[in-house]
């Protein structure tokens, strides 16, 4: 059996192509408006992270996380950071260096394995940008972990996290269908049927493995906010399915 790391990154692939909202990279007006102080990024997807939680980000060494695409790092660099992007989707990895490309500004591209140790030296980063995306791994206290040793003292953590909620509900999101934990590695329909769908091997984590395991690895944990999933029943119901958290080390 195919790893299911591999099968999530030709999956994002293939979203990507298909017109995946999160694999859409900027375009040279929004770069242009990022280089005059206007910008906005996300973590999860209706919220925009407040530009209080970055910092000055002139000269910063910034990591984003399973953050390709062409939509965040293009913004960051705008704004002065030195930017490093790891992803395990070739394509967003594409967009990426194409964004980079069309706007003159250099990055470092990744494509590497999250789950794995990191291909960064102790203390490399100043800010981590880790957007929605722990919910394609299976065990998540690993990653934070790494997340710790590659930050250095008094480095920024910011991430957003899917609390489960969505895995309890049919693709109507109104008749609840499954238990968590959700994970289609431990029950074969379940496998058979994300595959069917092409939605990928996603898993739910709960809020204490993702607050939990930040503070586990030994971060501070200094803000948070909810999100909905934008469009959808629960969303119409102002059911909060993600959360964004800011801590440091």
């Amino acid at each position: 059996m195919k790893d299911y790391r591999e099968i999530n990154s030709e999956v994002i692939d293939s979203w990507c192509e298909e017109g995946w909202i999160w694999g859409q990279p900027v375009s040279h007006e929004i770069y242009e408006k990022a280089l005059n102080g206007v910008w906005g990024v996300y973590l999860t997807p209706t919220k925009l992270v407040p530009h209080e939680w970055f910092g000055d980000l002139k000269g910063k060494k910034l990591l984003g996380l399973a953050s390709g695409g062409g939509q965040q790092i293009p913004i960051f660099s705008a704004l002065g950071a030195r930017c490093t992007v790891l992803d395990y989707s070739a394509r967003q990895c594409e967009s990426e260096r194409m964004v980079a490309k069309r706007e003159g500004y250099d990055v470092t591209v990744v494509q590497a394995d999250m789950t794995k140790r990191l291909p960064f030296d102790d203390e490399s980063f100043d800010l981590i940008f880790h957007p929605v995306s722990n919910c394609y791994v299976e065990e998540v206290l690993p990653i934070f972990r790494e997340c710790y040793r590659i930050l250095k003292k008094g480095g920024i953590f910011l991430g957003g996290y899917d609390i489960g909620i969505n895995y309890l509900f049919d693709s109507k999101e109104e008749t609840l269908v499954h238990s968590l934990p959700y994970n289609p590695l431990k029950d074969k329909k379940l496998y058979e049927d994300s595959m069917e769908r092409n939605d990928g091997i996603q898993f739910s984590h709960t809020v204490e493995e993702q607050i939990g395991g930040q503070l586990k690895a030994g971060f501070q944990l200094t803000h948070l906010y909810e999100d909905t999933n934008g469009e959808g029943n629960l969303h119409n119901h102002n059911v909060p399915c993600f959360i964004a958290t800011r801590a440091v080390k």
